[in-house]
């Protein structure tokens, strides 16, 4: 997972792990809450490298950088960042504000489930056409379908009637296909930052999500969203947009995603 490595620099530029001082510290917290971690997530991780430091008796800048790996990475693993696809069909609904990149997050995730050899059905299941929805479900049992993909339209998540649309699209699929997974994936902009936690906090309590899309996430954004995230919400990231290309949808690792960073 190479891509990552070209958030090195927006993370860790200024701090060097050489003299492990109350100035080092500093300096770590600082630059994890302007990657926009969130100042819980990063005080907390310095806290806990500052632990590890101490009980382990650690002195060289690649033992403090594994122990912080180590730290990081346990923040991100939650849940389960595979996509359940385990029924057929299996469902798989996206949702978001305007502008994220939902309808373009579905099209890479179509093209990577046809490679596989999965038949896909994209459905414009939008709220308020709740038929359209309901066709789709038809067809996909009638013709073997193995995931439909149902796009949503964008909408504020501080808009409390179009968040409500949103728990019927759920229940339409809950009725129709009672025996079929269903993941709800929250695409979120990387690059709107803490913004992007109270956007995540609603959809969340509205349609019980059980996973983020994180689009944008290449060499200028701010990576530490994907901490923050998961460490408040306990909903694992399971994709990370890092472009534009058909194949720039990437499953998300944390470990990986750790270990590139140093």
């Amino acid at each position: 997972m190479g891509f990552f490595k070209q958030l090195k620099e927006a993370w860790l530029a200024s701090v060097t792990f050489d003299k492990l001082d109350d100035e080092f510290y500093d300096q770590l917290e600082e630059a994890l809450i302007l990657a926009d971690m969130g100042v819980e997530s990063a005080t907390d991780a310095v806290a806990k490298l500052r632990k590890k430091v101490k009980e382990r008796l650690l002195t060289r800048a690649d033992e403090v950088k594994d122990a912080l790996r180590a730290i990081l990475a346990e923040k991100l693993e939650v849940g389960d960042a595979a996509l359940n696809l385990s029924t057929t069909p299996s469902i798989v609904l996206f949702i978001g504000v305007n502008g994220v990149g939902k309808t373009t997050s579905i099209g890479k995730l179509a093209a990577q489930l046809k490679a596989e050899g999965k038949k896909v059905l994209l459905c414009a299941g939008d709220t308020f056409p709740g038929s359209v929805l309901f066709d789709a479900l038809q067809a996909a049992k009638a013709r073997g379908v193995d995931v439909v993909l149902c796009d949503t339209a964008g909408r504020l998540h501080n808009k409390q009637n179009l968040m409500n649309e949103l728990a019927k699209l759920r229940k339409i699929i809950a009725r129709e296909c009672p025996d079929s997974v269903c993941e709800t994936l929250l695409v979120l902009d990387a690059t709107t930052g803490q913004n992007g936690l109270v956007q995540a906090r609603t959809f969340k309590e509205t349609a019980g999500l059980t996973g983020i899309i994180l689009t944008k996430l290449d060499g200028t954004a701010k990576g530490g969203i994907v901490v923050a995230i998961a460490q408040e919400l306990q909903v694992p990231v399971k994709f990370v947009g890092v472009g534009e290309g058909i194949n720039d949808l990437k499953p998300f690792d944390a470990k990986e995603f750790t270990a590139d960073l140093f």
